[in-house]
């Protein structure tokens, strides 16, 4: 070895140790991680969906968090029927973004992932975003337009609504986003400081998209398929949810910039993010 490239190897900082074979959790024949997973679920009424819900996600994930805004249904009950395990958080403010506030606030995993109980979102796909995350990424946003994925309840005014949001924060921030406004995200739980999320409603997808990109997270999309609500209907409203999209964006950039996270040196490569 030349005493050049000795050195370059000497100055930099040693790997983490990998950790010992019994912190990993096998997630397919060829893949297991050490970090453990979170998912949250916030739920409101969702008692007929649960169990479509629950079946897919993944046996392997640590932990599900169920936040519950108050149901006048079994939804608890058949949360915990389905899963015994379960954690249950009963919201005490109203709205998508405040339970999500609470059950992030919950999670004891490395990783949290957020999903929806209306069925609309696929627990099969949390492989991709929990993959993305242990091979260098800090927070996974899901995309319906990334290649192979789609949506089958988008409406007209949604997708126009949704594209044009999308745009504008691109050129506000530099970004590179392609699907602004979908609620099926991953993220390192020690980013949470950062993402400082103090929102209600539906915005929430935004403000973390924003805060993403302020902070200098490395984000990387992944493909999903949105389905349509299998009961019930949705608490959304298009034109509503788009005026207050539309305010938080407007409301970040006229604030201070959040400060630049910077990668500790020891987690640029998969084997010291805690995949084998």
């Amino acid at each position: 070895m030349s005493p050049e490239v000795a050195k370059h190897y000497n100055n930099k900082p040693p790997l983490r140790a990998v950790p010992p074979i019994e912190r990993f959790t096998p997630i397919t024949p060829n893949v297991a991680i050490s970090p453990t997973v979170s998912v949250v679920v916030p739920a409101m009424n969702e008692a007929e969906n649960l169990p479509h819900v629950f079946a897919t996600l993944p046996q392997w994930i640590d932990e599900i968090v169920l936040v519950d805004g108050n149901s006048v249904d079994d939804t608890v009950a058949v949360a915990r029927k389905l899963r015994p395990n379960v954690r249950v958080v009963h919201q005490t403010g109203k709205g998508k973004g405040n339970a999500l506030s609470a059950g992030f606030a919950a999670c004891t995993g490395d990783i949290i992932v957020m999903i929806d109980a209306d069925g609309s979102t696929d627990g099969r796909e949390i492989i991709q975003f929990v993959g993305a995350l242990v091979t260098g990424a800090d927070f996974v946003k899901g995309s319906r337009y990334a290649s192979g994925g789609g949506s089958d309840d988008l409406t007209f005014i949604r997708k126009f609504g949704n594209k044009s949001l999308t745009a504008l924060v691109n050129r506000m921030y530099g970004t590179s986003y392609s699907d602004l406004c979908y609620g099926y995200n991953a993220f390192w739980a020690r980013h949470l400081d950062v993402l400082n999320l103090d929102c209600d409603g539906f915005e929430i997808e935004t403000l973390m998209n924003v805060r993403a990109a302020k902070a200098g997270l490395k984000v990387h999309e992944v493909p999903s398929h949105e389905r349509c609500r299998i009961h019930g209907e949705s608490n959304l409203h298009a034109v509503r949810d788009g005026i207050r999209v539309l305010k938080t964006i407007i409301r970040e950039w006229r604030s201070n910039p959040a400060p630049v996270v910077h990668e500790p040196a020891t987690s640029t490569r998969a084997a010291d993010q805690g995949a084998a």
